[in-house]
């Protein structure tokens, strides 16, 4: 399938959040309505880059595999129409640390599953952004939800995700793991 793009990014051999934020610099160098191709290997990339596009204003036109390499198609909106959403609510490392023990509270990683068996908080439930659309039902409505990923992008778009959904008390957790200093686990601990 050929597929006409104005501006094509290799992103390849990148992990999260690197193919957005590469992405996200390069629909500077693109006119509203014209194609982005971003190719990459991060299976991740997929459901980062929908939700990306999406939170973005963009339109996210679909992902053509071929081998190991991820080609995404990514159309650039008008500039009125690319005003980024974030989540209103937004916690910090300290924060969340406070609210572990918390009955009421549950922690989403929402990383990818080799990411959460390396290095996890040992509350969190696992489920990757590019599941929670088939697995929200899986957590609990009443209880807050703390959503963490690595920088807090993927929790980000979770949490907006988890709104949509109709949670009510969901917090992103900025900046995630990436400066995390709390208690960890593995699966091979």
């Amino acid at each position: 399938m050929d597929i006409k793009t104005d501006l094509s990014l290799d992103a390849k051999g990148l992990a999260c959040p690197m193919p957005i934020v590469k992405t996200k610099k390069s629909m500077k160098d693109i006119e509203a309505g014209q194609v982005l191709e971003v190719l990459a290997t991060d299976k991740g990339s997929k459901a980062d880059l929908a939700a990306w596009a999406k939170s973005a204003g963009h339109q996210y036109l679909g992902t053509v595999e071929e081998g190991d390499v991820l080609k995404h198609y990514v159309r650039k909106a008008s500039d009125e129409d690319t005003q980024e959403t974030k989540h209103d609510k937004v916690v910090n490392n300290e924060e969340l640390q406070n609210v572990r023990s918390d009955e009421n509270a549950l922690i989403l990683d929402v990383r990818e599953s080799a990411e959460y068996a390396f290095e996890h908080i040992p509350e969190a439930t696992s489920i990757p952004l590019g599941e929670l659309d088939d697995r929200a039902d899986e957590l609990d409505r009443s209880k807050k939800v703390y959503v963490v990923c690595r920088t807090g992008n993927r929790s980000d778009m979770a949490a907006q995700k988890l709104v949509e959904k109709g949670f009510e008390n969901v917090y992103n957790v900025v900046p995630g793991m990436s400066d995390w200093s709390g208690e960890t686990t593995s699966l091979n601990k």
